[in-house]
């Protein structure tokens, strides 16, 4: 029988039944069960937005997202439970929780099915995170023989659809890393963890896997198309402001420019032909030597004076960018004062094993 509660009955709601020998509680919008020696938290964020949080039961830890700004909304929940499941739903979407498997489901609110868990997909394999006990984390689920699913990112490999791919979620060169897959049904689920992340799909299931964490978390997001799951995304992590107008012309880029000379050139060029051009960036090397890697400084004697460079840009009415790069040569101010205090790693990075 279906049941709704009122905000004091939620508070002190505890689900009726059992699950080795644990009993479930609902607090507001937060549902938690214990199934499996597993913990499972199911959180409305909105009607729409649902969090899930799954850990080791006696792992202690506190879980606060670096990406997610969004606090949860007063959502009104109704409960329905069988003997196989318990179905918490809001007025656009219901989340089954199996009570055997722990497995959680997701279904629209016209009886859709959306996102399905595989029965016991959830993985803690205990690791040491330098010397700390931590865990490699693994959620696996099971799509529709015909869905697409798009995101994650950016990659060099041609493909639209990540079906049947394997991608390592990981900042590099040439690779944006994204962890928000978005599927043809609609609805995107946002992977909630900072690691190293292995996504990976087959005709047997569909995983994300990270090299450490304290638990499972992941959003999931129905927006009933593209647009609607990239409102959801912009809800939970904040509204990103736009670019200045003049950032939407043309930028004019390739491997680097070797002089000032050449960079003002270029855009001198473009003002003589008529041709449009809004803004140059200047990659690497305008730092000198390998030694002096992005110090931050124009030490390569073919840019002796940056200021005029940049004036002369502005002048032809241009914008410019200069590449910044996450590591630094020996012999820069910023390495050798990070070394003097031991905050660098030791090992070298690959332009000094060249």
């Amino acid at each position: 029988m279906k049941k709704k509660f009122s905000l004091l009955l939620i508070l002190v709601f505890a689900f009726n039944f059992l699950v080795k020998a644990q009993e479930d509680e609902q607090t507001l919008n937060v549902i938690n069960t214990q199934i499996n020696n597993i913990n499972v938290t199911i959180e409305f964020y909105t009607p729409e937005i649902v969090r899930v949080l799954k850990s080791p039961i006696g792992n202690d830890f506190e879980k606060k997202s670096h990406s997610v700004v969004k606090t949860p909304e007063n959502v009104n929940l109704s409960l329905l439970e069988n003997v196989n499941e318990v179905i918490i739903s809001s007025l656009k979407l219901a989340v089954h929780i199996n009570k055997k498997t722990g497995s959680v489901s997701f279904v629209s609110s016209d009886q859709k099915p959306l996102l399905v868990e595989k029965d016991y997909g959830v993985q803690f394999t205990s690791i040491k995170d330098v010397d700390e006990d931590s865990y490699v984390v693994r959620q696996s689920y099971v799509l529709d023989k015909n869905e697409e699913v798009y995101g994650l990112g950016q990659f060099q490999d041609g493909n639209m659809s990540q079906r049947n791919q394997k991608l390592h979620l990981l900042q590099e060169i040439l690779i944006t890393a994204v962890p928000v897959m978005q599927s043809s049904k609609g609805y995107g689920v946002f992977w909630d963890n900072y690691s190293p992340t292995d996504f990976s799909d087959s005709v047997f299931e569909t995983s994300f896997e990270s090299r450490v964490g304290d638990c499972v978390d992941y959003y999931f997001m129905y927006g009933g198309n593209a647009d609607g799951v990239v409102k959801h995304i912009r809800d939970l992590t904040g509204q990103a402001p736009m670019f200045p107008y003049w950032t939407y012309g043309y930028w004019q880029s390739k491997e680097r420019y070797v002089s000032q000379d050449e960079a003002v050139g270029v855009v001198k060029k473009y003002r003589e032909l008529g041709v449009p051009i809004d803004g140059l960036i200047q990659d690497w090397q305008y730092w000198g030597d390998n030694y002096h890697w992005n110090g931050m400084e124009f030490l390569n004697p073919e840019f002796p004076n940056p200021k005029k460079m940049i004036d002369e840009l502005h002048n032809l009415n241009a914008h410019v960018i200069f590449s910044i790069w996450s590591s630094f040569g020996p012999e820069t101010k910023p390495f050798k004062e990070l070394n003097e205090k031991g905050l660098l790693f030791d090992f070298k990075t690959w332009y000094f094993n060249r």
